[in-house]
């Protein structure tokens, strides 16, 4: 299987930063490849690790890996991150300058039949996940963070979000990061089709407050 690409930032920075903050994830992401600390790494086919920009202006956390991605071991290549490349496209947004990753790295499911059907993280499985998820905020240094759904919400936030009536607005993590709430884009993938295209419109306002970061890079 290949791995996800890391990329160093296109703009100048400290070279000795970069290549330590590049060295620690790619380490970080052998280490995670052998993870058991919950019930998921055993059942999955692979740790799903993020892939995208280091100091991508945004980061954007999604739930946990789905069916294709836990086979093809890249994030969001599934039904959900063809619907959020679509919005990228249509947002004038660069997949290749955003990072992209889950709360949770393995995926989690039900047989019913002969299908892996999504299945929620349990609240104890999140938590086990988290010091991953952190580990790449502390070292990819995202300018901010969109939090796809409830799971990627709390676990940045570490509280319960109530997306719904928070999405749209950003709110700010213990260190200083902003984060933007929204749906994942599974949510409108379950909706009927004459409820999908405003739902959709709406999510794309959502995600819109966070353009005017794209092409630019927080100081740190």
């Amino acid at each position: 299987m290949s791995k996800p690409p890391i990329r160093p930032p296109p703009a100048a920075e400290n070279a000795a930063d970069v290549a330590q903050d590049l060295h620690a994830l790619q380490a970080l992401r052998d280490a995670a490849a052998g993870c058991r600390e919950c019930p998921l790494g055993f059942r999955a086919t692979q740790t799903v690790w993020g892939e995208g920009a280091l100091r991508a202006p945004v980061m954007l956390v999604g739930e946990q890996p789905g069916d294709r991605e836990d086979r093809q071991g890249l994030p969001f290549v599934g039904p959900s991150g063809q619907l959020l490349d679509r919005a990228l496209a249509e947002l004038g947004w660069s997949r290749e300058a955003v990072y992209v990753t889950n709360a949770v790295k393995h995926f989690k499911f039900e047989m019913r039949g002969k299908r892996r059907m999504h299945k929620t993280p349990a609240q104890r499985e999140a938590a086990a996940c988290l010091h991953w998820l952190e580990s790449e905020i502390e070292h990819v240094k995202p300018g901010a963070i969109v939090a796809l759904g409830a799971t990627a919400a709390r676990q940045l936030m570490g509280y319960a979000v109530p997306v719904t009536a928070q999405r749209g607005h950003w709110l700010e993590r213990q260190d200083g990061r902003r984060v933007l709430i929204t749906l994942h884009p599974s949510a409108l993938l379950r909706l009927l089709d004459d409820e999908r295209a405003d739902a959709y419109a709406r999510w794309l306002d959502d995600l819109r407050q966070a353009g005017g970061l794209i092409g630019k890079r927080r100081p740190e």
